[in-house]
């Protein structure tokens, strides 16, 4: 899969906060070498995405 530009587009909320969290999962995915990154001939960062915006992964704001 490649990035899903679809749902940036139609994406209502906060589109750095999203991108934000989306980044953080691929860093935390390339980290532990997770097998789902062969499955999606090795592009991390479009698997973290897909995550993200389908909710598999779920991520809040730390208040400072």
């Amino acid at each position: 899969m490649i990035f899903p530009l679809e749902q940036l587009v139609e994406f209502k909320g906060n589109v750095y906060e999203i991108t934000c969290a989306s980044i953080r999962r691929a860093f935390q995915l390339s980290m532990v070498r997770d097998p789902e990154i062969e499955e999606n001939d090795g592009k991390v960062v479009s698997l973290a995405a897909r995550q993200v915006f389908t909710k598999t992964v779920d991520y809040q704001i730390e208040k400072l």
